[in-house]
C-alpha cells in the first residue's frame, strides 16, 4: 500500500544538533515478524516449550541525505518541503534509471566495480524501474528527488553495492543527462505529432482543392484564394515547427553525465562509451558549461511556444468561422459545449483553450529565460525550476496538436457559404489592375484607375461587376469592353498559377511537397531515435 509523503524531521529545526542515525540496511526481518504475529500457528505449542512472541520492530530510521557527513542536524521540515522537486522530477524516472545503468556499465569496463557488483545493480535497477511502470513504488518521506528516492530503494533492493554506483557523477551531471534524454524523446514525438496534424489538413485540402474563399488581410475580404490553400498555409507553418524540433534534438543530443558537480573527476572514465550506450552523438567540451547549459530547454520550450503560436492563429480562424458572422464551418456536437444558461449556444471551447493556453506556453518560455539569466557559473539550485516549465510546455503542446489534429478532421465546412463569399467582385479588384498592366499601364496608375472605379460603384450603390462598359470607359478610355469577363472566381483562381500561389495547379504541387513532408519526418524520427555512432566531443573536429 502506498504510503503518504511524510517530511523527515518534522518538529526538528535547523540548528539541532542532534546527530544523523546510522544508515539503515536491507532486511527483511520486520515483515517476517509481521507475517508471524499475524499467522497462527497450524498445530498447537508443546506444552513444555512457552510460546515466546519477538520483540516488536522498531520504526526505519529517517532517510540518511547524500551530504549527511557534513552536517549533524537533520534538514529542518520546512526546508524539506521547500527544496522538494519529487512531484515534478518523477516523470524522469526512465532517462534516471537508463542513465544509471549505462554509467554502472561504464565503471565496470575501467574496472571500478566488479561484473558481479555491476549485475547486482543492473537488476537492482531494473527491479525498480518495474515498481515505477506499475505504481508499485514506495515513496519516502525524505526523496527529496527522483534521483535519490531511486538510489534510496537501490539500497533497499542492492544492499551495500548500491554505494558504488554514484562513483565520478554527481546529481548535476545527472540530472543535466536525464533533462537532455527526456528533451530527445518528447523532440521526437511532438514531431511525430505534428506530423499527423499535418496530414489532417492535406487531406482537408485535397477535398477543397477547388472550393474558392476569400482571402483576407487586416480581417478585411482582400482577394480569392482556395480553402485548400488556406489550410496548406498551416502545413508549411508545422513544417517550420518540425525543423525547429529537430534542431532542439540536436541541441539535446550531448552528454553532460561525467562532468561530475562542475570540474569532472580524478577516475579514468570512459565519457564515449556512456555516450554511446544512451545515444548521445556528442559528448561536452567543458564541464563548467555541460552542468549549468539550460539552453537547450529554452529552445525546446520555445519551439513549444510558436508551435503553439501557429495552432491559437487557427484555432481563431476557426472560432471566426464557426460564428454566424462568417458562417464557414460548424463542428460536430461532439468537439463543442454549451451554455449553462443561453440554451441556444453552441461554443467552440477547445479551441479557445488551445488559443489560451498559447500565454501558458510563452509565459513558461519567460520564466526559464528569468530563470537563467543571473547564474553565475556552475550549477546552481535555481536550476530546479527549469522542469516544471519544460514539462508544462512540452505537455500542453502536445495535446493542443492532438486536439487539432481531432477537430481538422471532423469539422464541416460550408462551401457554398464560402464561394458566395468569395464571388464579391471587390476580391477581383486587383486583377482588373494587373489586366491593364499587361495592356502597358503603369501599375501605380493602374491602381488608381480601379480605385476610382471602386469609388464609382459605391456611389452608385452598385457593385464593380455591375458597371458597364460605358462606366469602366469613363473612368478611363483604355478600360475595354473585355474588363467584365475578369468577374469571375475560378478563372480568377487559373490566373494564379505561379510557384506558391493558389492556383489549382500549384496547389496540386503543394499537396504532393505536404506528402513528401510528413512521410520524410515520420522516416527521420526513427533514424534520430537509433543513433549509434561513435561520440565526439562537441567542437572537436573528429569525424564520425
Amino acid at each position: 500500500m502506498t504510503r503518504g509523503i511524510r517530511i523527515v524531521g518534522a518538529g526538528v529545526e535547523e540548528g539541532d544538533d542532534r546527530s544523523l542515525p546510522e544508515p539503515r540496511t536491507p532486511s527483511r526481518a520486520p515483515r517476517r515478524a509481521a507475517a508471524a504475529a499475524a499467522s497462527p500457528p497450524a498445530d498447537p505449542p508443546a506444552p513444555a516449550v512457552p510460546d515466546v512472541e519477538e520483540p516488536p520492530a522498531p520504526p526505519p530510521p529517517p532517510v540518511q541525505k547524500a551530504w549527511s557527513g557534513r552536517f549533524a542536524a537533520r534538514t529542518a521540515r520546512r526546508v524539506e518541503e521547500f527544496t522538494s522537486s519529487l512531484h515534478v522530477d518523477r516523470r524522469l524516472y526512465p532517462e534516471d534509471i537508463q542513465g544509471s545503468q549505462a554509467h554502472a556499465r561504464m565503471l565496470r569496463t575501467i574496472g571500478l566495480i566488479t561484473r558481479e557488483e555491476q549485475k547486482a545493480i543492473d537488476a537492482g535497477l531494473r527491479e525498480i524501474k518495474r515498481e515505477l511502470d506499475k505504481g508499485e513504488f514506495v515513496f519516502d518521506d525524505g526523496d527529496e528527488d527522483i534521483h535519490m528516492a531511486i538510489e534510496r530503494r537501490l539500497f533497499e533492493v542492492a544492499g551495500e553495492v548500491a554505494g558504488k554506483l554514484h562513483t565520478a557523477r554527481s546529481r548535476n551531471d545527472q540530472v543535466a543527462t536525464d533533462l537532455r534524454m527526456y528533451g530527445k524523446r518528447v523532440c521526437r514525438e511532438l514531431m511525430l505529432a505534428i506530423a499527423s496534424l499535418q496530414e489532417e489538413l492535406a487531406r482537408r485540402a485535397q477535398e477543397h482543392r477547388l472550393t474558392p474563399l476569400p482571402g483576407y488581410t487586416h480581417l478585411q475580404r482582400a482577394q480569392v484564394v482556395s480553402l485548400a490553400h488556406h489550410l496548406l498555409a498551416y502545413v508549411e507553418m508545422l513544417q517550420r515547427d518540425i525543423e525547429r524540433l529537430q534542431d532542439c534534438h540536436d541541441r539535446c543530443d550531448v552528454l553532460p553525465l561525467g562532468s561530475g558537480a562542475l570540474a569532472a573527476s580524478t577516475l579514468p572514465i570512459d565519457r564515449r562509451v556512456v555516450a554511446d550506450q544512451l545515444g548521445f552523438d556528442h559528448v561536452s567540451a567543458n564541464s563548467l558549461d555541460a552542468v549549468s547549459d539550460r539552453d537547450f530547454a529554452v529552445e525546446i520550450v520555445a519551439a513549444c511556444a510558436l508551435l503553439m503560436v501557429h495552432l491559437s492563429r487557427f484555432a481563431e480562424e476557426l472560432v471566426l468561422w464557426t460564428s454566424t458572422e462568417f458562417g464557414y464551418a460548424e463542428l460536430p456536437d461532439a468537439y463543442a459545449t454549451g451554455s449553462s444558461l443561453m440554451p441556444q449556444k453552441k461554443n467552440p471551447d477547445v479551441l479557445e483553450l488551445i488559443r489560451g493556453r498559447t500565454g501558458r506556453v510563452t509565459g513558461a518560455l519567460v520564466s526559464l529565460l528569468t530563470t537563467l539569466k543571473g547564474l553565475p557559473l556552475a550549477y546552481n539550485r535555481d536550476l530546479q525550476e527549469d522542469k516544471e516549465a519544460v514539462f508544462d510546455a512540452v505537455d500542453t503542446a502536445q495535446a493542443a496538436v492532438v486536439m487539432l489534429a481531432d477537430v481538422v478532421r471532423v469539422v464541416r465546412y460550408d462551401v457554398e457559404t464560402m464561394a458566395a463569399a468569395a464571388s464579391d467582385p471587390l476580391l477581383i479588384a486587383t486583377d482588373v489592375a494587373e489586366w491593364l498592366v499587361v495592356r502597358g499601364v503603369p501599375f501605380r496608375e493602374a491602381h488608381r484607375l480601379v480605385g476610382r472605379a471602386v469609388r464609382v460603384a459605391q456611389r452608385a450603390g452598385r457593385t464593380l461587376a455591375e458597371l458597364s462598359v460605358a462606366d469602366w470607359a469613363a473612368v478611363d478610355p483604355r478600360i475595354g469592353p473585355e474588363v467584365v469577363e475578369l468577374f469571375d472566381t475560378e478563372r480568377s483562381l487559373r490566373r494564379r498559377e505561379v510557384p506558391g500561389g493558389p492556383g489549382p495547379r500549384m496547389v496540386s504541387r503543394q499537396l504532393v511537397r505536404a506528402a513528401a513532408m510528413v512521410a520524410k519526418t515520420r522516416r527521420m524520427v526513427p533514424v534520430l531515435a537509433k543513433q549509434t555512432s561513435r561520440a565526439k566531443e562537441v567542437g572537436a573536429g573528429v569525424r564520425r
